[in-house]
């Protein structure tokens, strides 16, 4: 990859190359596996043209071209990149190139995921300050009353805090459609059961612009030039 005359950070420098994010690159700063002309390379550190980056004593070099794809998880798979994890997304792509998942969706839930060489439109998809819409339908195991919904829609409170507003739309007795623009650890489960529901079924259907649309589960497919224009203008 070649290095601008003006030096780079070392996380953006490794993440632009393609193997991981900025955040996971700042891990394996941390961890000592990053050295920076020879040296243990420290966070904060800046590379300049001449400078050799190697991580696990590999040299990161030539920028790859970037992947983007969209998956229909199907419930089972795990998402990480962990080859010792049994199920783990990446062995069930399959791709020639390293790729690793946008955000996680829980191993018991299904539907649309991303995955792409790409950290910096990991980042920007992730921040929180963005408020990213994604979209997901839920069923749940008996009939959910118009109350409910309304304090989904108002926010519930889970581990200490009150969820987002977010949009709620009725499918059928036991089925809504839920958009949200945070990300907390089980949050629709959380919120679910907090009203005295469980779900029987999680499926993500968007991401900011992204339509699982006709994927099956555990097709993928390559995201368009338009699609890729609108998740980096969201």
């Amino acid at each position: 990859m070649s290095v601008p005359e003006k030096a780079i950070r070392l996380n953006k420098y490794i993440s632009e190359t393609g193997v991981c994010s900025r955040r996971e690159a700042d891990k394996w700063i941390e961890a000592g596996r990053v050295t920076l002309n020879g040296a243990p390379a420290t966070l904060g550190h800046k590379v300049a043209r001449g400078d050799e980056v190697r991580v696990d004593g590999n040299l990161v070099g030539a920028k790859q071209k970037a992947i983007y794809i969209a998956l229909n998880k199907p419930v089972g798979i795990t998402c990480t990149t962990e080859a010792h994890v049994q199920d783990n997304i990446v062995r069930f792509v399959g791709h020639s190139e390293r790729i690793f998942p946008v955000g996680r969706l829980d191993k018991d839930s299904e539907g649309l995921i991303l995955l792409t060489n790409d950290g910096d439109i990991v980042n920007e998809i992730l921040r929180s300050e963005n408020e990213h819409e994604k979209e997901y339908v839920v069923s749940v195991n008996r009939p959910i009353t118009d109350l409910s919904l309304k304090m989904l829609a108002s926010g519930v409170k889970i581990m200490g805090m009150t969820t987002k507003p977010c949009k709620v739309e009725r499918v059928d007795a036991e089925t809504f459609r839920l958009v949200l623009t945070q990300g907390l650890n089980r949050q629709i489960r959380r919120m679910c059961s907090a009203l005295g529901y469980r779900v029987r079924r999680l499926q993500r259907v968007r991401i900011i612009n992204i339509h699982v649309g006709a994927l099956r589960a555990g097709e993928w497919r390559y995201l368009s030039d338009a699609e890729v224009a609108g998740l980096l203008a969201g």
